[in-house]
């Protein structure tokens, strides 16, 4: 049985940012980081099944809006490096919530410094940048919302609202340091964003190109194929009624019972496996026993 937990937890941790080796997340010892094992965020953010559905729902949900989109087509070989993308992207995440004080600094100021040279023309003629505080703020709710929500669904459905509306008040100081503006920080906030943006948003031939690429995404193992494709159709349900209609991937609600009834089976194997992911390393840098 060991042999096949650290079989399983080997390929959990090669698609999250440990597999790029740049943070040790067990030193220095006793420094809290950015938010510390009290927080919300420690919760949302420590659970890997709900966060990789939560992650591919935020980038199905980013890639509706066509300049976020421009920039991560022009400037980025996701096309090419998807694992890279998802191993960068939950570097950050990871790194951010997770690792010492220094380490959270050094992401967000890498990430600030890589926006500033992403600039260009989306295909009906407006600039985007990276940089842009309205475009920051979108991506931003689109991942956090993306993320509670599929918390809520499969790891605690019982998170109080209050902790809700903390969860996204802590998180919002990532976007606020990486420059978004007007940061929504309660679900009543985010609602009403989430309203307000809608008119702007547009699925394309490059919306529908990102589905397709997270659906034929190579795996390497039978078991981690399942798991993706199960994993892939979770992020999918996740997304709000409006936004699987405009990408043709509406949901029946027979469907979407089976395809939670399986995730909720999954899961539970994925958090026996995993013993070293960076919530697990961020509680040994500060001491918590595991319980």
């Amino acid at each position: 049985m060991e042999y096949i937990r650290r079989k399983i937890e080997s390929q959990v941790l090669g698609l999250s940012g440990i597999a790029l080796g740049q943070i040790d997340f067990e030193n220095p010892k006793g420094d809290p980081g950015m938010f510390g094992p009290e927080s919300i965020s420690w919760q949302v953010h420590g659970d890997f099944t709900s966060m990789l559905v939560g992650g591919i729902s935020a980038l199905l949900m980013q890639a509706l809006h066509p300049l976020a989109l421009a920039g991560v087509w022009d400037h980025s070989n996701f096309r090419e490096d998807l694992l890279g993308r998802l191993r960068r992207t939950g570097q950050f995440i990871s790194g951010t919530t997770f690792g010492a004080k220094a380490d959270a600094d050094w992401l967000i100021d890498k990430v600030k410094n890589i926006h500033l040279h992403i600039t260009g023309f989306a295909p009906d003629g407006r600039p985007y940048a990276a940089s842009d505080p309205d475009l920051l703020t979108w991506v931003h709710v689109a991942e956090v919302h993306s993320f509670l929500q599929s918390h809520l669904r499969y790891r605690n459905p019982d998170l109080s609202g209050s902790d809700q509306d903390r969860y996204y008040s802590e998180i919002a100081v990532i976007a606020e340091r990486l420059g978004a503006t007007d940061v929504p920080r309660s679900r009543a906030e985010i609602s009403l964003y989430l309203e307000h943006m809608r008119p702007q948003l547009l699925c394309d031939e490059r919306s529908l190109e990102v589905l397709r690429i997270l659906l034929n995404a190579p795996a390497p193992s039978f078991f981690a194929g399942f798991a993706a494709t199960l994993f892939m159709q979770g992020g999918i349900d996740l997304l709000p009624n409006w936004a699987q209609i405009m990408l043709g991937q509406p949901i029946s609600p027979g469907r979407s019972r089976w395809i939670r009834l399986r995730i909720n089976r999954l899961a539970p194997v994925l958090r026996w496996a995993v013993r070293s992911g960076a919530i697990h390393r961020a509680r040994r840098r500060l001491g918590i026993v595991a319980t």
